[in-house]
């Protein structure tokens, strides 16, 4: 029989790297900090079974984890430049360029919109569950992503390129 780490934690490591993994940009602390969490989780056991949202819970422990690094190592500074993980292989040379292009444009976006881009477009988030991560109103996500994919397509026809 499975453990309630292993059949209800351990399914969203993925989506929980992803996501610290666009915050700070380091595979390593990445892990780390996933790693933590997942320690947190453990001892929690017991509380977090009856936990109404509990892929909620682990990322505002990832938020704060990530937050009391920073804090910790005095390291307020992003590591901006490295690339970003692409979702899907790409196969030609013409599916990478494009790749390339749009992470670096959506780097180019404000951190709370990049932020809910992530969300609703990679990870393939509810407007409510983003609103409920991110503890802000529902109103809020759907005006940043708004923005987020505005700022996007105007960018895009910039530079020669439109749907």
């Amino acid at each position: 029989m499975n453990s309630f780490f292993e059949t209800h934690i351990w399914p969203m490591r993925g989506r929980l790297y992803r996501l610290v993994y666009l915050w700070i940009k380091d595979p390593s602390l990445a892990e780390d900090a996933l790693q933590n969490v997942f320690e947190k989780s453990v001892e929690r056991q017991k509380e977090l079974q009856n936990h109404p949202n509990l892929m909620g819970w682990m990322v505002k422990s990832l938020k704060n984890e990530v937050l009391m690094h920073h804090r910790k190592n005095s390291r307020l500074e992003g590591l901006e430049g490295m690339p970003e993980p692409a979702a899907v292989p790409a196969d030609t040379l013409e599916a990478r360029e494009s790749h390339r292009l749009i992470f670096g444009l959506v780097a180019t976006l404000p951190d709370k919109q990049r932020e809910i881009f992530h969300l609703r477009e990679v990870e393939e988030m509810s407007y409510e569950e983003i609103a409920q991560h991110l503890d802000i109103s529902l109103d809020q996500v759907k005006v940043n992503l708004h923005r987020a994919r505005k700022t996007l397509r105007q960018k895009l026809i910039n530079q020669g390129i439109s749907r």
